[in-house]
């Protein structure tokens, strides 16, 4: 019994490991992730309203009803953007995806303090391209750094009641996701 203890303790610890590894990698292999879904949406550099979600499905996974959801996906690749999202009565936030769907930044209507959620969005190089001009980097410019060219932003938009969804729906549809000036 004690010569099989240490093969067998040893097999197990191999199998946690690859079993963790292929857990760990099977998202990079995963041929329908939100960013191929969301595609079918939308353009690169324009907002798209989703469908609203129904019993029968939804475009992603546990999609809040209460919620009208727009998706940016962009392409930093011929420049920085600028990101314009009216703000609702209600509440609203603008959360940002890598191509991978990792969130690295999100910022809501309360966060911005302002009627209309305003921020360029870009890459380390066209972060560090921008001069030192004062003007240009003053506070009330928010300026978003993304880990890679490409991703998804995702706007959402509270509608607490029925009646103002149409309403909520019309703010949503002002927003825009293009080449920064």
């Amino acid at each position: 019994m004690k010569r099989l203890a240490l093969p067998i303790a040893v097999g197990l610890v191999l199998a946690g490991i690859v079993h963790l590894v292929s857990v760990l990698i099977m998202p990079n292999f995963a041929e329908r992730d939100a960013y191929s879904r969301l595609s079918v949406i939308g353009s690169t550099n324009t907002v798209a309203q989703m469908d609203d979600p129904t019993p029968f499905g939804a475009v992603l996974p546990a999609t809040d009803p209460a919620f009208v959801t727009a998706i940016c996906l962009y392409d930093l690749g011929e420049g920085p953007l600028r990101l314009r999202v009216p703000t609702s009565g209600d509440y609203t936030s603008v959360s940002f995806y890598t191509k991978r769907g990792l969130a690295f930044y999100a910022i809501n209507d309360r966060s911005a303090g302002r009627r209309v959620i305003e921020l360029d969005l870009m890459n380390a190089k066209q972060k560090a391209a921008l001069p030192d001009d004062e003007e240009v980097t003053a506070a009330d410019r928010l300026i978003v750094v993304a880990p890679e060219n490409e991703g998804i932003v995702l706007m959402r938009a509270l509608s607490r009641e029925r009646g103002a969804r149409d309403e909520v729906k019309r703010r949503m549809d002002a927003a825009t996701c293009g080449a920064a000036s």
